[in-house]
This record gives C-alpha cells, structure tokens and sequence, in this order.
C-alpha cells in the first residue's frame, strides 16, 4: 500500500527561482517537487501543493488527517505568525518537518521564531532546496520505524 507524504509551501514560495535568488537560489518549486519526490523510500507516493493563502493550507492540513503518513511544510511568512498553522498541524497525527531554504538564524530577528517548531519533530534550514529531500527522508524513516 502506498503511502502519501504531503509537501506543502507557503506564500511567495511561488516565485523561487526569480525571487531573491541570493537568499533562495535558482531552482523553482517544480525543482523542489522533484527532489522531494526523488528523495521518497519506496512505497511512498508525494503530494505538492502552494498557496499564499493560510486557510487554503489549513485545509489542505485538515485533509491530511486521512489521506496523508506525513506533512513536510516550508510554511513561508506563516512559520513567524500563524498560530491558525499550528493549531491544523496539531490536530494531524502524523510526523511534521519543517523546512527552510535559508538559514532564518542568520537572517532578520522576527524570522528567528516559528510556531510550527512547536509541532515539528524536526526543522531543516539553510540547505537550499535539499533541505525538502532531507525532510522527505526522515518522513520515510520514522512512518517506517
């Protein structure tokens, strides 16, 4: 039986590769869904989806609970101010990994908080896209474990 991984990114995480490309790099969100997927252990199937809008993340959160094994999320802008993310992402039963593709640490302060640590049972940042690859994996490895 396959299992679904659900990788889902936040606002203006639509324009990687034109965006800021000295902070995020050149690969595009088609190259983030490709990577992840590479990344996946056999068995696993993935699910890709943007959104700059928070309530479309949270449902698609909410959907979760049935159809997905895992969430990895680049939650964008939300990471510093969603409290609503959190609370979808806590009613998920699954593991959670957040990812970011710089190093919010070394970055302006307010991006040194995240609410979706709180639920995460890892962060990933600062490995540029590979970080998404990184975040599938250990999905793998714990729905396995």
């Amino acid at each position: 039986m396959t299992q679904t991984i659900l990788l889902l990114n936040g606002p203006n995480l639509n324009l990687l590769g034109q965006r800021q490309p000295e902070i995020y790099g050149y690969e595009t969100l088609e190259d983030v869904a490709r990577i992840a997927h590479d990344a996946m252990a056999p068995g696993f199937d993935l699910r890709a989806e943007q959104s700059n809008h928070e309530g479309q993340l949270i449902d698609w959160i909410h959907e979760a609970r049935h159809s997905a094994c895992g969430i990895v999320m680049n939650p964008g802008a939300f990471t510093h101010t969603s409290v609503a993310i959190l609370d979808a992402l806590n009613a998920f039963e699954g593991p959670v990994m957040e990812v970011h593709i710089s190093n919010v640490h070394k970055r302006e302060s307010f991006r040194h908080h995240s609410y979706v640590s709180l639920r995460a049972e890892g962060v990933i940042a600062g490995l540029g896209v590979e970080g998404y690859a990184a975040a599938v994996r250990r999905i793998c490895q714990i729905v396995t474990a």
